[in-house]
């Protein structure tokens, strides 16, 4: 594993929010709710630059966003990841004055793809009611995929998870970081890779490297591992919704 955070499945049924210290708490500042106004988050994402990395201006990202507020109140404004990829991403991350960075063996980062996810097919698009998923630390992957459908919620994309900690960085907190199992990498084979796209914050250990430590990271967990310091995140949907 490439974090010594990372620790083998215990037997038994995955624990639930309520049965955690630290679970879920009605209101939680750290969930969507609390997200700045999307004409905030419009101009966040101007200051980033990431309007060139897409391809798109100023204008048309506060278009956007004006033509959606205030209805699109508690949504996470998205770029299309196949505009702009998480590794065009994660270095826009920041945490104590360090940029975000990929671990060394996840080169193939772009190539980790939505799994029975419809996008919209814009450029930009809202992210509806996005949860950190508190109420499933210690759930593996494969364990809290059909749980999150039975929700009618739908799990994040990693490059939604980034847009999420630019947009409120706080959302990543020691011992309480977050997974994005709805990217996957499927093999020439058809199978997939059993990575599962995680973000979390850099003990500065192993390959990470010592000035590091603090960092926002991407990482990766095991498919059917789990954590008892990752929720996996999760939201109600996506504005505008996929045209069939």
């Amino acid at each position: 594993m490439n974090d010594p955070q990372h620790t083998p499945p215990p037997t038994g049924e995955p624990l639930t929010g309520d049965a955690l210290p630290g679970g879920p708490v009605p209101g939680d500042p750290l969930t969507g709710d609390r997200l700045p106004a999307l004409v905030d988050q419009a101009e966040a994402l101007i200051e980033y630059g990431i309007h060139d990395l897409a391809q798109i201006t100023p204008e048309q990202v506060r278009s956007f966003a004006a033509d959606h507020h205030p209805a699109g109140q508690g949504s996470l404004l998205a770029v299309h990841p196949a505009q702009v990829p998480a590794s065009r991403l994660a270095p826009l991350m920041h945490r104590e004055g360090k940029p975000g960075f990929i671990v060394g063996d996840m080169t193939d980062v772009d190539s980790f793809e939505p799994v029975d996810i419809e996008l919209p097919d814009t450029v930009l698009y809202l992210v509806r009611d996005p949860q950190r998923g508190e109420d499933m630390v210690n759930w593996s992957p494969e364990e809290a995929l059909p749980a999150i459908a039975s929700r009618e919620r739908t799990p994040l994309l990693l490059s939604e998870g980034l847009h999420w900690v630019l947009q409120q960085p706080g959302i990543l907190e020691r011992n309480l970081c977050f997974m994005t199992i709805g990217s996957r990498l499927k093999k020439p084979s058809g199978a997939y890779d059993s990575r599962t796209p995680a973000l979390w914050i850099s003990n500065g250990t192993g390959r990470d490297g010592r000035e590091r430590k603090n960092a926002p990271k991407v990482g990766w967990c095991w498919w059917r591992n789990r954590h008892t310091w990752l929720g996996i995140a999760s939201a109600a949907g996506r504005t505008p919704r996929a045209t069939p």
